[in-house]
């Protein structure tokens, strides 16, 4: 599984899928709201909330389909699904790759680009905190979506399709979590709802993604 993972994380840092692309676009999501609204503070500070877990959202969609569609087309999925490891194992382990190139950025940049939305410091922790809690489940999400539409040319579009309604309850829970914390508020029960939704996707979701991909991969 170790080397599994090595191996992911390095074919996204080479590829230019994941890391860059992601980062790039929700810095750009963030930079032009500015534009799009106007130079008014306070009303940057009411969206900044929404529009921060919105762009991380988009820009973790943007390199869903490169999960598996590199393995596909070298032949390393029939190799896998015929491994001694489970293929429930082997997606969770590409899922934690995504994340680690696609998640984590954000979550780090997230603060940095909250200054150009004007968000309030006390919620800098929640907006942070949220994205730790939520951004796992998106990327887990997204591999059962890769999963499913593997081998279907141009399948982007049909991937973005299925997985934005399954992102629906994780953003709306995720920027209640930011907004309560940028307004003073107590943030717990959004949070912990979150929280229920990223175990409850950690648990099921890999078996799902493995039983679609041997159907597919038939």
């Amino acid at each position: 599984m170790r080397a599994l993972l090595v191996r992911d994380l390095r074919l996204a840092l080479r590829a230019g899928g994941g890391f860059g692309l992601g980062l790039a676009f929700f810095l750009i999501v963030v930079v032009l709201v500015p534009f799009s609204v106007g130079p008014q503070p306070e009303l940057l500070g009411r969206i900044a909330a929404g529009v921060l877990w919105l762009a991380a959202l988009l820009a973790c969609l943007l390199s869903l389909d490169r999960i598996l569609a590199l393995d596909f087309e070298d032949g390393t999925l029939d190799v896998l699904a015929t491994a001694p490891l489970p293929l429930e194992a082997a997606l969770s382990v590409k899922a934690l790759a995504h994340w680690l190139t696609t998640g984590v950025p954000l979550v780090v940049a997230a603060p940095v680009l909250a200054v150009l939305l004007n968000l309030p410091v006390a919620g800098y922790g929640g907006l942070v905190l949220s994205l730790l809690l939520g951004t796992p489940a998106l990327s887990v999400i997204g591999t059962f979506g890769a999963a499913l539409t593997v081998g279907i040319k141009r399948g982007g579009l049909l991937l973005s399709l299925l997985v934005l309604p399954l992102y629906v309850p994780t953003l709306i829970f995720g920027a209640e979590a930011a907004r309560r914390s940028a307004a003073g508020l107590d943030a717990a029960t959004p949070l912990l709802m979150l929280a229920g939704i990223s175990a409850g996707v950690l648990a099921l979701m890999p078996f799902a993604s493995a039983a679609v991909l041997r159907v597919n991969l038939r």
